[in-house]
């Protein structure tokens, strides 16, 4: 199979279930905002980060791709019977674990804090700012079109990324910078 179809030089793509839809569309944004947060996660992950750290990202790229796949398939015709592309409760609820395990490390936030500190530190932060964008486009498609449980997930994932942003740091060295 090549990589190249030829199937979009005219500007639109194939949804999952082989909808045509406008590369524009707001669908595929979405998607794309999702998979450019799940590339922009690989990146940190293959530099100077701590293992535990590394594991929760490469956890949440898959989490990603689930989520990715759902929102390509607006009428559930391929991802409600692939079992890897389903999104759960327990997904947010394990995020929620995550940020209370990684905030234990840390001391209580007073004011607002510059993004920086140690190159994976400032990383996540820009991988925070992707997902609010991300969280942002599926929003924008309406409740109606997305499962309540993708706009949970996406919610809580920002401020993961955010804690995890905290301890990547502080776990590097440099202090963080107040505002």
């Amino acid at each position: 199979m090549k990589i190249y179809t030829r199937t979009g030089d005219s500007g639109e793509t194939a949804l999952l279930g082989g909808t045509r839809v406008s590369k524009a569309d707001p669908r595929v944004a979405a998607y794309g905002d999702v998979d450019e947060l799940n590339a922009w996660l690989g990146l940190v992950r293959s530099g100077a980060l701590d293992s535990d750290l590394a594991a929760m990202l490469e956890h949440v790229q898959r989490d990603l791709f689930a989520i990715g796949a759902r929102l390509a398939d607006p009428g559930g015709s391929v991802a409600n019977r692939v079992e890897k592309a389903a999104v759960t409760d327990d997904d947010a609820s394990r995020l929620e674990l995550w940020i209370d395990t990684l905030e234990a490390e840390l001391p209580p936030l007073r004011r607002f804090i510059l993004a920086g500190g140690s190159a994976s530190g400032a990383s996540l932060h820009v991988a925070r700012t992707i997902s609010r964008r991300a969280e942002r486009g599926v929003v924008a498609l309406g409740r109606d079109q997305v499962d309540r449980t993708i706009l949970v997930y996406l919610n809580r994932l920002s401020d993961f990324l955010f804690v995890m942003a905290r301890v990547a740091t502080r776990r590097a060295g440099p202090p963080e910078l107040e505002w």
